[in-house]
């Protein structure tokens, strides 16, 4: 098997809410069905689903990679107000600030180190 893409589905307790959030921190929605959008930033893309699971959604992690993590962090800090958000962390592979979504999931935004 080659494996062209991965495209991961976030669940959404209020899928209104969790539509505007991720179009807030920069990713563009695009309609597919009544329970399901899809999100794009670059060529990196996922399922948002109207579909919520305590369980699942408070265990949900995400890592999503930037060139700029002061730039992501200022954007989003400004766009999720009402949202948890960490200060950025320098770590011995990168930086990382960590943002929690309107459904309980965590989205580690990184800035993985130049080699």
């Amino acid at each position: 098997m080659v494996v062209d893409h991965i495209k991961v589905f976030i669940p959404s307790k209020d899928y209104e809410i969790s539509k505007s959030f991720y179009g807030q921190i920069g990713f563009k929605g695009e309609f597919v069905s009544d329970e399901l959008t899809l999100f794009e930033n670059g060529d990196c893309q996922f399922f948002l689903q109207n579909f919520y699971q305590e369980d699942l959604a408070n265990n949900f992690m995400l890592q999503v990679c930037v060139k700029d993590i002061e730039a992501a962090h200022s954007l989003c800090k400004k766009a999720t107000d009402k949202l948890k958000i960490s200060d950025v962390s320098i770590e011995v592979w990168g930086k990382v600030f960590y943002l929690w979504g309107p459904s309980g999931e965590l989205l580690h935004i990184t800035e993985l180190q130049k080699s």
